[in-house]
């Protein structure tokens, strides 16, 4: 299976050599191959004969020796070939940052800032009163001096605590983040793959948070017919296995990691595209794939309720458009009171970053 969900793939606008330009196709095809160098590389040759890639002056082996001595690639002693390095991996964020992230700046997104005033981080246009307990950083001393000389003359300088001038700052807001990834077969089912976008955008998102809200916290779970989580750096080679869709097992372990988050600000974010199949039950798996089955429903939605109760919105990104499956993603937000999407693969990426944005500004004045 693994090759067949990128085998039609096609860049809209392919390089014409150099060492750059190909850089951003590897990158690309990385996140097709799960993070196997040297199937990316075997593409890129396959690509270059379709369609002259390279020329005389630079040729594929002068793009891989440049990716070995630019620490993009090391040998791979196991298995032969070639492995992907930290390097490879950060630019594989990065790049699937400035691919879906680029997009949101054009519409004047990323503001964090909640609406409350205080002893915060970034000053307003707030001025007022000293008040006990106020920090002295907040005082604005030019301002102070300046009251203090219309209040008390040009004489003896006399400066009192009601002269005292103090600048309001913004507080602004910490979240912390469940990125719940479906990694159940439907995925790549009847060829067209579905986890490749996902995995772009935890990665985009995981990338965001790391360089713009380090404050922030991002947790990715992955479930099948179980639920774990993954690091930031196995990302790259998320597969998909020969699942069922335990969306309960997801769900009880995003609640779990934020249960033991200290902040107030918490959700999930939900990408799959079909309707939850399976259960565990003991030792054993209970599953059912043909139509919505009442018992995995019901205890699905009893975890999104729960979930209401701990003050944790879901948002699900559902990529599937049957009328069946949206029934049960309405009824599933309804009861948990968060949001939903039914979203191509293609706005995929936009739709999350929105979100997370605004659901980033959620205490109110």
């Amino acid at each position: 299976m693994r090759g067949h969900s990128f085998s039609q793939y096609i860049p809209s606008e392919l390089p014409k050599g150099g060492f750059d330009e190909l850089l951003k196709l590897f990158l690309e095809l990385l996140n097709y191959t799960s993070g196997d160098a040297n199937e990316a590389l075997t593409w890129m040759n396959e690509l270059d004969k379709q369609y002259n890639l390279t020329n005389d002056e630079y040729g594929m082996g002068d793009f891989i020796d440049d990716l070995k001595n630019k620490g993009y690639l090391s040998s791979d002693e196991d298995n032969g070939g070639f492995k992907i390095t930290a390097k490879t991996e950060q630019s594989i964020r990065k790049s699937a940052l400035e691919e879906i992230f680029g997009k949101l700046r054009k519409a004047g997104k990323g503001s964090h800032n909640t609406n409350i005033s205080g002893i915060g981080e970034e000053k307003n246009a707030d001025r007022r009163e000293f008040q006990f307990g106020d920090s002295l950083d907040q005082i604005d001393m030019t301002a102070s001096i300046h009251n203090a000389q219309i209040n008390h003359g040009l004489g003896d300088f006399t400066l009192t605590e009601r002269d005292l001038e103090v600048e309001e700052k913004d507080y602004k807001s910490i979240s912390s983040t469940v990125l719940m990834i479906d990694i159940s077969h439907s995925m790549i089912l009847y060829g067209e793959d579905r986890i490749t976008p996902a995995k772009k955008v935890a990665m985009a998102l995981a990338e965001l948070i790391k360089t713009k809200y380090p404050k922030d916290t991002l947790d990715i779970v992955v479930f099948g017919n179980d639920a774990w989580p993954i690091t930031l750096k196995e990302l790259p080679y998320l597969q998909v296995g020969p699942y069922h869709t335990n969306t309960y097992a997801g769900l009880e372990l995003a609640a779990d990691i934020l249960r033991r988050r200290k902040t107030h600000n918490k959700q999930i974010f939900m990408i799959t595209d079909g309707k939850p199949t399976c259960l565990k039950e003991g030792g054993r798996y209970y599953k059912n794939s043909i139509g919505l089955d009442r018992k995995v429903v019901n205890k699905t939605l009893n975890k999104a309720a729960e979930c209401k109760r701990m003050n944790i919105p879901i948002t699900t990104f559902m990529i599937a458009k049957d009328p069946y499956l949206q029934q049960f993603v309405r009824e599933f937000t309804e009861i948990n009171g968060g949001k939903a999407f039914y979203s191509s693969l293609k706005g995929l990426g936009e739709y999350i970053f929105e979100d997370y944005i605004r659901n980033r500004r959620r205490t109110v004045r």
